[in-house]
């Protein structure tokens, strides 16, 4: 099934994911994540998009944002794309595409989902088996959220700031929600919900949101509709 137009609402999240063409490498050296992650944040800054959380994997990258208007995200995205294909070409003697095609992103209820999404987007390391755990791999939000590490790219969510009131005690809260693993089901959803453009929050957030896109937001119940009694 074709996945459903993008969808932006200005100052609700968005889980992104943009991928390498046919899982091609991004970032050969520790260079190409350096100019990654600034000229994310120029660009970020010059349209309106806050980032929460990241990781950057080898040849793809998961994001939490939140635009401050629709073309924030769009705007964003279009231009690193450019600018980074030009460094990455000249830089590792390439040319052609680099991107997959199109990101994909998906709105996020923030209060029943932000701070599950940031820990997927933060345990993608260790669920690739590339570390045991988030604070071995060195290209992610893990070490500002958990470690209190300066990382000029990120604005922190109003989720994580509600977790103490203090960067020690919001820190500590932080890594203690690590101690539990994401269940398979809530694997699941996130992937599923990001792949297809799905909603991730409760029946009231599908609902308001709905309303607002005119579009489906979850996938149709599964089976045949009952019929009902003749």
């Amino acid at each position: 099934m074709a996945r459903l137009p993008r969808f932006f609402v200005p100052g609700i999240p968005l889980h992104v994911i943009q991928r390498g063409n046919n899982r091609g490498t991004l970032f050969h050296q520790i260079n190409d994540y350096n100019v990654y992650k600034d000229w994310l944040k120029e660009a970020a800054q010059t349209h309106g998009c806050a980032i929460h959380a990241y990781v950057l994997m080898s040849n793809h990258v998961h994001l939490i944002v939140t635009p401050s208007h629709e073309e924030s995200l769009p705007k964003t995205f279009q231009s690193l794309g450019r600018r980074y294909v030009q460094y990455f070409n000249a830089t590792h003697d390439r040319t052609g595409t680099l991107w997959e095609g199109r990101y994909r992103a998906t709105l996020i209820e923030s209060e029943a989902y932000l701070l599950t999404c940031s820990r997927y987007v933060e345990l993608n390391p260790v669920r690739a088996e590339m570390v045991r755990h988030p604070r071995e791999y060195g290209w992610s939000s893990y070490h500002y959220h958990a470690e209190g590490k300066s990382d000029p790219l990120l604005t922190p969510h109003s989720m994580y700031q509600r977790l103490g009131g203090t960067a020690a005690t919001r820190q500590q809260a932080y890594r203690a929600l690590f101690r539990q693993q994401l269940s398979g089901e809530t694997l699941e959803t996130i992937r599923d919900a990001t792949n297809k453009a799905w909603v991730l929050g409760s029946d009231k957030f599908k609902d308001r949101i709905a309303k607002k896109s005119d579009r489906r937001v979850a996938p149709l119940p599964r089976g045949r509709p009952s019929l009902g009694k003749n």
